[in-house]
C-alpha cells in the first residue's frame, strides 16, 4: 500500500530535527535526540504507512522558517498547517492560544487557562502541552509557571532545552526584563556554521 505519511531529518541551531507530514499538514515535529537513529525510529513508530523521503516543496518552506527561528529569527510560524487528526478538542484550543504568543515572549499555564475561561483549567493546560506533538511550531516552550519559573519539558533534553530556545528568541515576561540578560550561563554557545556546541 502506497504511504500516507512522510518524514525528514534536518540541521538547525539545535541540532538535528524531523519533521513529518500528510496530505493535510504536518502531524509531527520532532526536536534533536543525541541519537539520529532514536528520531527515526519515533517517527517510524506514528504510523505504519510512513516512509522517509525528499520533502515535498510546502515543507521545505516550513523547514526553512524553524531553521530560521533557531538562528534568534522572529517568524510566529503561525500559518504553517498542522494535521491534527486524533488530537483531542481541549488540546487544540490550547494549542492555538500557544501559537498566538510571538518569539521572545512568555505566557503562563494559567494566563493559557485563563484564556480558556477557567484559571482552574491551568493542570490541564499542562498536560495537553506535555503532548504536544508539533514543538517549535506550536511554542510550548514560550509558557512558563508562575513568576517565570522553569517547568517541566516533554522534549530531549528537557528543560534545559526549554531554556536554550528560551535563550535563542531573547525571551521577555511581560513588562519584565529579558529572562536572560547578563546571564552568561545561558548565552548560547555557537560552533561551526551557527550549530550550538554539544548539539
Amino acid at each position: 500500500m502506497k504511504p500516507t505519511h512522510a518524514f525528514c531529518l534536518f540541521d538547525t541551531a539545535l541540532g538535528r530535527c524531523a519533521i513529518g507530514w500528510s496530505a493535510a499538514g504536518v502531524f509531527r515535529v520532532l526536536l534533536p535526540s543525541p541519537d539520529e537513529s532514536v528520531t527515526r525510529n519515533t517517527m517510524r513508530d506514528s504510523f505504519t504507512l510512513i516512509e522517509e523521503v525528499k520533502p515535498p516543496k510546502f515543507i521545505v518552506l516550513a523547514i526553512q522558517r524553524i531553521v530560521a527561528l533557531f538562528e534568534g529569527g522572529k517568524d510566529d510560524l503561525r500559518t504553517i498547517d498542522l494535521d491534527m487528526t486524533g488530537v483531542p478538542p481541549f488540546h487544540r484550543a490550547v494549542y492555538a492560544l500557544a501559537r498566538e504568543i510571538p518569539p521572545g515572549e512568555t505566557r503562563t499555564y494559567g494566563d493559557l487557562a485563563k484564556g480558556l475561561g477557567d484559571i482552574a483549567l491551568s493542570r490541564a493546560v499542562g498536560v495537553a502541552l506535555g503532548a504536544n506533538p508539533f514543538p517549535i511550531v506550536v511554542p510550548c516552550h514560550r509558557i512558563v509557571g508562575a513568576n517565570g519559573k522553569m517547568t517541566g519539558f516533554s522534549a530531549p533534553g528537557g528543560v534545559e532545552t526549554k531554556m536554550r530556545m528560551l535563550t535563542i528568541e531573547r525571551a521577555r515576561l511581560s513588562n519584565q526584563p529579558t529572562l536572560f540578560d547578563n546571564d552568561s550561563a545561558f548565552v548560547l554557545a555557537r560552533g561551526p556554521r551557527g550549530k550550538s556546541k554539544g548539539a
